[in-house]
C-alpha cells in the first residue's frame, strides 16, 4: 500500500515514540512530536487510515495505537534512519577480534551482540563439513578411559574423553596418534570416514575403535555446534516478552533445540547484506513476538557463516541494524 508523505511521518515517529518507552500513542503526542503542521484532528483521520490499513492497532486499555508488524515492516523497509555507532562502542568491539582460537572469537562475537543491544546474539560458524584435522592425540586417563584432542584448520580444539572396552599402552595411543595424523591431516570429516571406510580392512584391529571414535566424535553434534548463542536471559526478561508466559516456554524451547534458529539464519545465506524477520515471518510461531536482525560475514570473498540479534519487535531498529552489520564486517575480516 502506497502511504503519503504525511502518513508515513506519522507513522515514523508513532514506531520512535512507541519504541522509546513502550506506551500506545495518542493524537495529542504525535501532533506535539511531529513537525508536521497538522491539527490533531487531521492525525486522529490518519491514523483512523493507518489503523484500517493494518499498519497500526489499538490496544483495549488505551486510547492510543502501536505499530503491527506491518507498521514495523514499512519502517524497516522505507523509514528507518540509521544511527551511527559510538566511536567508542567501535573501539570496544573491535577489541573482541584478537583472539586466534575461533570458538572463542565467536563466543567473544556473540556476547558482544548480546552486550551491546541488550537482547540475544547468535553467531553461526562454517558448517562443520568444511572443516579439515590439523592434529590429533589420544592421551591415556586410566584402564580404559582415553582422552581424545581434536585440532581443526579453523583453530578449534575439542576434548573428548573415550570409554572403551579395553586397555591401550601407551606406545599403541601414540601410535595411532601418529597413524591419524599422517593419513587425515588436511582432509574433512566426511573425507576420513570415506578413507577409514577403505582401509579398515588393513588396519590393525585394536587401532580400528580409535580411529572410528575419533572421526565420530568429530562429527558428532557438528552443525549445531557451529552456531554460539548469548544473552538468552537477556530476551527472556524482556518486559514485553515476559508478560506472556507461553511465548516464554516457546522462545526457551526455540534456543534449547537450536535447529530453528539454525534454519533461520541459514534462510539469510543469500542475503547480501542485513535480512530482517519480523513476527511471523521467521517462519516459527515461537519468534512471532520476536524480530530477528541477521548478516551474513565473508573472507576473500567466501561466505563464511551468518550472524544476528534476536529480540521483541519493539527494539531500536535503527540502532541494532547498525550494530549486527559492522560486527558481520569486522568478523569477516578477523579470518583474512
Amino acid at each position: 500500500m502506497e502511504l503519503d508523505k504525511r502518513a508515513q511521518s506519522l507513522l515514523q515517529m508513532l514506531v520512535k515514540l512507541h519504541v522509546s518507552d513502550g506506551q500506545p500513542v495518542g493524537s495529542k503526542t504525535l501532533s506535539a512530536s511531529s513537525e508536521l503542521e497538522i491539527s490533531p484532528a487531521t492525525i486522529r483521520n490518519i491514523m483512523h487510515d493507518l489503523e484500517e490499513a493494518g499498519f497500526i492497532a489499538s490496544p483495549h486499555t488505551s486510547a492510543g495505537r502501536v505499530p503491527t508488524h506491518k507498521g514495523y515492516r514499512f519502517f524497516v523497509d522505507s523509514l528507518v534512519t540509521v544511527q551511527s555507532l559510538d566511536p567508542k562502542e567501535i573501539d570496544n568491539l573491535k577489541n573482541q577480534f584478537n583472539l586466534s582460537d575461533n570458538k572463542h572469537l565467536i563466543t567473544s562475537v556473540a556476547n558482544s551482540l548480546s552486550d551491546l543491544t541488550k537482547f540475544a546474539g547468535v553467531v553461526m560458524l562454517p558448517k562443520a563439513k568444511k572443516v579439515k584435522f590439523k592434529h590429533i592425540e589420544f592421551l591415556s586417563l586410566s584402564e580404559k578411559k582415553v582422552l581424545l584432542i581434536v585440532v581443526t584448520d579453523d583453530g578449534r580444539v575439542q576434548n573428548r574423553v573415550l570409554y572403551t572396552n579395553k586397555s591401550y599402552p601407551k606406545n599403541l595411543l601414540v601410535e595411532s596418534s601418529n597413524y591419524f595424523n599422517h593419513h587425515f591431516q588436511g582432509h574433512t570429516i566426511l573425507e576420513a570416514k570415506q578413507i577409514l571406510i577403505k582401509e579398515l580392512k588393513t588396519l590393525r584391529s585394536d587401532i580400528v575403535q580409535l580411529m572410528s571414535a575419533a572421526i565420530d566424535t568429530s562429527s558428532e553434534n557438528g552443525e549445531l555446534d557451529n552456531m554460539v548463542i548469548s544473552g538468552q536471559r537477556k530476551l527472556l526478561e524482556n518486559t514485553e516478552l515476559s508478560q506472556n508466559i507461553g511465548s516464554i516456554k516457546k522462545i526457551v524451547e526455540v534456543f534449547e533445540q537450536r535447529s530453528a534458529l539454525l534454519d533461520l539464519l541459514e534462510k539469510s545465506n543469500d542475503a547480501k547484506g542485513i535480512n530482517i524477520f519480523i513476527g511471523e515471518e521467521s517462519g516459527y510461531q515461537a519468534l512471532d513476538e520476536c524480530s530477528v536482525v541477521t548478516a551474513p560475514y565473508h573472507a576473500d570473498g567466501e561466505l563464511l557463516g551468518m550472524l544476528g540479534v534476536i529480540g521483541p519487535t519493539r527494539m531500536a531498529y535503527e540502532r541494532i541494524i547498525p550494530i549486527v552489520d559492522i560486527t558481520a564486517k569486522l568478523l569477516g575480516n578477523s579470518f583474512k
